[in-house]
């Protein structure tokens, strides 16, 4: 036999081997079956937690909206407050000058 002869002979007998140990698929699905099962899983828990995290940025937003809302309410009570303060100064102011006037008398 000549050497072209052999390396066809064996390069067959290779490919022959290579291919019955890949008869068996089998177990090789079921891995994919497993692993699609897994990916579809992972792709529900995903959505869940953008779900999730899109309900967090919602209350967060509302929680900030009402901070503003009580901080302006704060803000004006606040100059009420200074605004009674002076306005409560000059009514002792003019207390006090009646009673000095009236005991000078």
């Amino acid at each position: 036999m000549t050497r072209s002869t052999i390396l066809k002979t064996s390069a067959a007998a290779v490919c022959i081997v290579a291919f019955a140990g890949c008869a068996d698929l089998k177990p090789i699905q079921a891995q994919i079956d497993e692993l699609k099962s897994q990916v579809s899983k992972l792709q529900n828990d995903t959505a869940k937690a953008q779900s999730d995290a899109n309900a967090a940025m919602s209350a967060a937003q509302s929680a900030g909206s009402a901070a503003a809302g009580a901080q302006s309410t704060a803000n004006q009570a606040l100059a009420a407050a200074q605004q009674n303060s002076g306005a409560i100064a000059q009514i002792n102011e003019k207390i006090d000058r009646m009673f000095k006037k009236s005991v000078s008398k």
